[in-house]
């Protein structure tokens, strides 16, 4: 059972009063602890995000993913400095790409928004996405609950930009926009339609460079818009242009996705939305922890490496390896 807030030990309450009190150093401290593997540490994890739970929910969560070179932290940054100037506290939860090879991340994010991250308003987290599917860190959803709770009103979570596997960020956000650059018109056929089809509004960056590929752009984004079956009835995903590197059209970015939040609570869909994103994010939680019991299995660890090599050999097939292996749970 969750423990409240007064019965914590004494350095998991000091954390949790530091969260609340919006401080940017326990808020990064919290997040290194639920990002940690160690399992005294997932505990602990655990009951700081159920003393803060209360606090959580009050943020709009946007997700923003594109092709590399589409300026995504640009326009962030852009997008977030004027957010601050317009009362809002902002968090920035930016995930990097790590290597399949040697493991190891650029966690960039905090050089390419230099101006944002000296704002005392705001708050940007770079996570190694560490081989999650989606492009996003396996904790981001927690990260996301944390920054709620220490105040931010405003949650951006920006994307490695992997492709189709985006629609994993979508199912934790409220808005997802999908940027684009203004030649990129050509390729739509190259899309895939599952992007498309989760995309809450499309963007497209760097629209000062070349208007009149812009304007073709913004055509063919909005006829292929129109051809995709639309996540809900009572939103029309809008095309919009901006240029992040000149600090223009974010007021009419802002605009639109107030827009949607206020649409869709109209129709109950908003609050519907988070719901199932919860019992989502709870069976994501229960398929990860079994594949974890799995491999700790002792039966498991013993019989893995010698079927493993048999079915590398030939002499095994994969489906009979696998029964195998999952025959140990029965017992």
């Amino acid at each position: 059972m969750p423990l409240p807030v007064h019965a914590l030990p004494p350095e998991d309450r000091t954390l949790v009063d530091g969260v609340l009190a919006g401080q940017r150093r326990a808020l990064a401290k919290a997040i290194t602890l639920i990002e940690s593997t160690r399992s005294d540490h997932r505990a602990r994890a655990q009951q700081v995000l159920n003393a803060l739970l209360p606090q959580t929910g009050n943020a709009i969560r946007v997700g923003i993913s594109g092709v590399p070179g589409a300026g995504k932290s640009t326009f962030i940054e852009a997008l977030g400095v004027w957010l601050i100037g317009q009362g809002h506290r902002v968090a920035v939860l930016a995930v990097d790409p790590s290597s399949s090879i040697s493991g190891g991340s650029i966690l960039g994010d905090k050089t390419r928004m230099e101006i944002l991250c000296q704002k005392e308003e705001a708050f940007i987290r770079p996570s190694p996405s560490a081989g999650s599917l989606g492009g996003v860190a396996e904790k981001t959803r927690e990260a996301m609950l944390l920054c709620e709770a220490a105040g931010y009103d405003v949650v951006i979570v920006e994307t490695v930009g992997v492709g189709q596997s985006e629609t994993t960020v979508a199912g934790m956000v409220d808005l997802f926009c999908l940027l684009q650059l203004p030649n990129a018109g050509d390729d739509l056929q190259a899309i895939k339609k599952g992007i498309v089809e989760i995309a809450d509004m499309v963007v497209i960056n760097k629209a000062d460079i070349d208007p009149k590929a812009t304007a073709v752009a913004r055509a063919q984004w909005k006829n292929a818009l129109h051809l995709v079956r639309r996540a809900s009835p009572h939103w029309e995903p809008p095309v919009l242009t901006v240029s992040a590197l000149q600090k223009e059209g974010m007021a009419e970015f802002w605009e639109n996705v107030v827009k949607y939040r206020d649409t869709l609570s109209a129709s109950g869909e908003f609050a519907q939305k988070r719901r199932q994103q919860s019992l989502a994010w709870m069976w994501q939680l229960i398929e990860a922890g079994l594949h974890q019991q799995f491999k700790e299995h002792p039966g498991v660890r013993e019989s893995l490496p010698r079927l493993s090599q048999s079915v590398e050999s030939g002499l095994t097939t994969p489906a009979a390896a696998a029964h195998a292996l999952l025959a140990h749970l029965k017992h």
